[in-house]
């Protein structure tokens, strides 16, 4: 569903081709400096590359970047708020479907729906990024670009993340490239594993 192929930033990133089958996951390690985050920024059409991307036979090219980027959406490490309130964030929960997903999500997680009345200023890091995760969801992409988005996280919490994409993966017919620093995540949810190193990737 999701195919690469020869996707390169000139002297940042090697050539990177792989592909993706529904609920697959591409585990992305490598040492700092690798390109990892700029391999999903440049599979976001965040950056500028050159190779190809597909998404169920149909070329990047051919999608308005907008829409490419809901479908094929990065989740960075460091999450980014624009309003005070943590709600304002989720305008498409007024809907009764969209409410009950939202909370059931915020409750796999382990966290409150008083969240959501908080200010974006009392959140901790590791919420941030649940709730981050959550809120891109709710777009309900095909392409999850996960990067290091377990990484203020504790056990309990990681498990809580990694068991909910399995099953957004599962119910949405989606596949993930996940960068991590944790060998044991890589072992518990690679379908195959990418390594980068500077000036080369190993798959």
């Amino acid at each position: 569903m999701f195919r690469v192929e020869e996707l390169a930033i000139d002297a940042l990133l090697a050539p990177v081709s792989f592909a993706l089958a529904e609920q697959e996951v591409l585990m992305v390690s490598g040492v700092s400096g690798s390109g990892k985050s700029l391999l999903l920024r440049a599979l976001a059409d965040l950056e500028p590359h050159s190779g190809q991307a597909w998404l169920n036979a149909e070329k990047q090219s051919a999608f308005p970047p907008p829409v490419w980027r809901r479908q094929v959406m990065w989740f960075p490490a460091e999450t980014a708020w624009w309003d005070d309130s943590v709600e304002a964030h989720y305008p498409d929960a007024v809907t009764e479907k969209d409410s009950d997903r939202l909370v059931s999500g915020l409750a796999a997680l382990g966290l409150p729906k008083s969240i959501l009345k908080q200010p974006v200023t009392a959140l901790s890091s590791g919420e941030k990024q649940r709730l981050a995760l959550l809120r891109g969801l709710a777009f309900q992409p095909k392409v999850l670009l996960l990067d290091e988005v377990t990484a203020n996280l504790d056990p309990d919490s990681t498990l809580a993340v990694e068991a909910l994409v399995q099953s957004y993966l599962a119910e949405q017919q989606a596949c993930a490239v996940w960068v991590s620093h944790d060998p044991a995540q890589a072992e518990r949810l690679a379908s195959q594993q990418l390594v980068l190193s500077k000036g080369s990737t190993t798959l």
